[in-house]
């Protein structure tokens, strides 16, 4: 590092002071804080993002967000050159330097760290981060401090993207590295495109059926619905009533989350909606859950992200087998995979393995989640919580690409050629760098109008087993270690043994516990045939958990 690089970052760091007696940890969210904690975490961001751009040669990501939190707090995180997270092994690289207490430590860390990793900063490539936001009043004056942070790395070059949800900023980071045009406007243009198509493609003996075209959307008072209520005017074939898009206090009574887990209306919803289909969207838009409103109650059925993988996937395994002959005849058999966690409502793992797909779980974590789908031709991966997305192998779209021109010539409009352009719609109106609610709505909306289901149709493909969850205080969480996708406790010895002894006095029974990975605390998970037996196993093996972890 030349001494004018030193010279540009000791000056820029030394106008942000980091707060003192605050640690910060970078995790699945980033950095997430009280926004007025964060100005100098996110110009350290910026720096990490510019010497990340010039290790891969490729363009990176920096969305300024804190998701479903308060309106009052804020994040940051990192998008990597796929559109996906950032990688693991930069972790413990971010937290030293979001929590180096003063500029000189700073330098030596990020000095130390560019020889450590090979990082040309004079004669190498020159960085460049696209910079979003989404709707917090916090979220402009950090996007300063991270431009800062990007730019006092020598040639680096930061592109203001403006308000964006996160999958949007995700989305045009991946398009970015494949060459691909990626502005707000081209990513719209995309998923209307392909939604239009899948539409246009619905089977006669469905487009008659009465699906009702409206549907209500609570856009969290965030990003996503006011992205979503510029765009629904685009979208012919469906009539959208989008609520809760700017008009209230952030994530308060709306959103994704508060609808999931307290299943009950959301703000600016009544029993004069019962009927009608409902989706709610978080506050940067990436994560997605469906419910409808019970007569003259504030209660809904909620449709959370299990239901939405089981959709996908029953489609896109009804595409595949229209498609089964043509693959044969070339020898491609194309792999489709569900991947879940332990927290997947086992009535929803039991419904999968019954049509016939392959189910495997993985550790808790959406990182863990999408490198496991990735594995497959056709990888979908879903939470409970409305997170997932659908992946397509390069090498199967290449096959699938070949093989719909084929069948354009030969046997245009036939059924094989009709699901060999569907899934390649999927493909491409699906956000393949990470969750989007956005996406995944019109995508669920085409898939319903395919079924001719309405929502109440959907919500019957399978009863959710009753569940409870609890949290017990530990001493020490790292005492806890698990195995099998955390399904399994490996140590303390004996601690699984006496879990299934209990398990085994209910019907339907299942029970994990996990250590927490932020706070000192196991989770248990239980589920049972009714609400009072889950309960009651949840409440047993909580106990089992004390006698071995309380010391």
């Amino acid at each position: 590092m030349n001494e004018q690089q030193r010279s540009a970052l000791l000056h820029s760091s030394s106008l942000f002071p980091p707060p003192p007696g605050v640690k910060l940890s970078y995790g699945t969210a980033g950095f997430r804080a009280d926004a007025s904690l964060l100005e100098s975490t996110v110009f350290r961001v910026g720096i990490l993002a510019a010497l990340r751009s010039i290790q891969t040669g490729s363009v990176i990501g920096l969305m300024i967000t804190a998701s479903h939190n308060q309106v009052s707090d804020n994040g940051v995180k990192i998008a990597d050159p796929s559109g996906g997270m950032l990688t693991q092994l930069w972790e413990p690289f971010a937290d030293a330097i979001a929590n180096a207490p003063d500029p000189h430590s700073l330098l030596q860390l990020v000095d130390d760290f560019v020889k450590k990793e090979n990082i040309t900063l004079e004669g190498g490539p020159a960085a460049q981060v696209l910079l979003g936001r989404d709707t917090r009043p916090s979220g402009a004056s950090l996007v300063e401090a991270a431009k800062q942070g990007i730019t006092c790395i020598t040639g680096a070059t930061a592109i203001d993207m403006g308000i964006l949800t996160t999958p949007q900023l995700h989305w045009m980071v991946r398009a970015k590295n494949k060459g691909v045009e990626a502005s707000e406007h081209h990513y719209y243009d995309q998923i209307v495109t392909s939604f239009r198509y899948l539409m246009d493609n619905i089977p006669r003996e469905n487009s008659s059926k009465d699906v009702n075209d409206k549907l209500i959307v609570d856009g969290a008072d965030g990003v996503g619905g006011e992205k979503l209520e510029k765009l629904k005017s685009s979208l012919k074939y469906l009539t959208i009533d989008v609520r809760n898009y700017g008009d209230g206090v952030l994530n308060e009574g709306v959103g994704a989350d508060y609808v999931q887990k307290e299943k009950v209306v959301p703000r600016g919803f009544g029993p004069s909606d019962a009927g009608i289909r409902c989706a709610s969207l978080d506050g940067d838009a990436d994560r997605l859950v469906y419910f409808s409103v019970l007569s003259n109650s504030n209660k809904i059925d909620l449709v959370d992200g299990d239901k939405i993988l089981s959709l996908f996937a029953l489609f896109l395994k009804q595409q595949l087998r229209l498609l089964d002959d043509e693959a044969n005849k070339s020898s491609y058999k194309a792999s489709l995979g569900v991947v879940q966690t332990a927290y997947a409502n086992g009535a929803s793992t039991e419904y999968l393995k019954q049509l016939g797909l392959e189910v495997v779980l993985t550790p808790t974590g959406v990182k863990y989640l999408h490198e496991k789908a990735a594995e497959y031709d056709i990888g979908i991966y879903f939470e409970a919580n409305g997170h997932g997305t659908i992946l397509f192998s390069e090498t199967f779209l290449s096959w699938l690409e070949n093989t719909n021109n084929e069948l354009s010539s030969t046997s245009k409009d036939s059924d094989e050629h009709k699901a060999a352009s569907n899934l390649l719609a999927v493909s491409k109106l699906i956000n393949q760098a990470v969750g989007d609610a956005l996406s995944g709505l019109l995508l669920v909306e085409a898939i319903l109008q395919h079924m001719g289901w309405s929502i109440k149709k959907w919500n019957e493909l399978y009863h959710d087993l009753p569940s409870r969850q609890l949290k017990v205080k530990v001493v020490d969480r790292t005492a806890v270690i698990t195995g099998n996708a955390e399904t399994v406790v490996v140590s303390p010895v004996g601690i699984q043994e006496a879990i299934d002894a209990e398990i085994a006095k209910y019907t339907k029974g299942r029970c994990f516990v996990r250590p927490s990975g932020t706070e000192d605390v196991v989770r248990v998970y239980a589920e049972a045939s009714t609400q009072e037996a889950a309960d009651s196993l949840a409440h047993s093996v909580m106990v089992i958990v004390h006698q071995f972890l309380w010391f």
